[in-house]
């Protein structure tokens, strides 16, 4: 049906727009925490490098599209589905504040509809386990370590210079960090919905195999920059703010810390969250001071909301789903 195919691209390009507001804290909240930008200079800057790094593809999409689910017995239903409760949680955790991730919501509503539509077999547990579950939570201690690593040396590298010295340099260098971080959160975030919409397009008879044809790209990245400019300055404040208190030196050190491993993961099909990636390299600097220096209870909070999505999104996505087929969408 038609209707069912123009409704998977609208939503999934609302999908990318949210992605791009929800996930604005990830790419510009140090950055303003330290006050090397303002924070609508900076959130200019982190859309329009979203969008040259979401015009680069990587292996994220392929992922999407084929690696967590059968892409012939995915229903274009099953996909909507998907999209909704991925929408639906993003906004949610957006009102609350909390920095959740998007990509996980994603993933959990294509799993949660694919499922209740033809059964666990669809899932390709194997993707879902090696390219899911295991980076999930091995993604942010990397970043962690990687952050509180280049923290200490920073620290050893500023002992031996004059005090002013590692703010003067360091104000400069995390202009390019923060820009290092619009382009792999674009590299990587953007894919994800251009996967589901190729994964849609595909179930629907439109595409012969599931390949990104180039105006999805062009869509998702002009979209993701869009959501990204528009700004998310509750989660900005959350992140940035919340955590450990902020310098130059070490938003820079989060930064490249995170933008790393983001970069690493694009390239292996990996579609991690940014979200966990600041938020781990930012304790990981804050730890890099003292553990004192870090307000615990934070990393706390998101470690739940980060566990609880995954369900969370699955559940919504089965939900409408089941509603959908009782309707007789399906």
């Amino acid at each position: 049906m038609e209707v069912l195919i123009i409704s998977i691209v609208v939503l999934g390009l609302l999908f990318d727009y949210t992605n791009g507001f929800h996930d604005a804290a990830n790419v510009v909240s140090t950055v303003i925490a330290t006050g090397v930008l303002a924070p609508l200079s900076a959130i200019v800057m982190a859309g329009v490098l979203n969008f040259i790094g979401a015009t680069q593809i990587s292996g994220v999409a392929e992922t999407i599209a084929t690696g967590l689910v059968e892409a012939r017995e995915a229903s274009q239903m099953a996909i909507l589905a998907a999209l909704i409760g991925a929408i639906f949680w993003n906004f949610l955790t957006w009102y609350y504040g909390i920095p959740s991730s998007s990509s996980y919501a994603l993933i959990g509503g294509l799993i949660g509809a694919a499922w209740v539509h033809e059964g666990a077999h669809t899932v390709i547990w194997g993707g879902v386990i090696y390219k899911v579950i295991i980076p999930m939570f091995v993604s942010p201690i990397v970043g962690f370590l990687l952050a509180y690593s280049l923290m200490k040396g920073l620290y050893a590298y500023l002992r031996k210079r004059h005090q002013n010295h590692g703010e003067t340099v360091f104000r400069h260098l995390q202009i390019g960090s923060a820009c290092f971080v619009a382009l792999s959160h674009g590299l990587n975030d953007a894919q994800k919905s251009m996967g589901i919409i190729t994964l849609g397009l595909f179930a629907g008879g439109y595409l012969s195999t599931p390949h990104i044809p180039l105006w999805v790209i062009m869509a998702c990245a002009i979209v993701m920059g869009l959501g990204t400019a528009s700004g998310g300055f509750r989660i900005i404040r959350t992140m940035g703010f919340s955590i450990t208190k902020i310098e130059p030196v070490q938003g820079f050190a989060a930064e490249i810390s995170a933008s790393a491993v983001i970069l690493g993961a694009s390239f292996l099909g990996m579609p991690v969250s940014s979200t966990q990636m600041i938020a781990g390299s930012i304790t990981g600097v804050g730890t890099a001071k003292s553990l004192k220096a870090v307000s615990w209870e934070v990393p706390q909070k998101f470690l739940f909301a980060w566990i609880l999505t995954l369900p969370g999104a699955g559940i919504v996505g089965a939900l409408v789903y089941i509603g959908a087929t009782w309707l007789g969408f399906s």
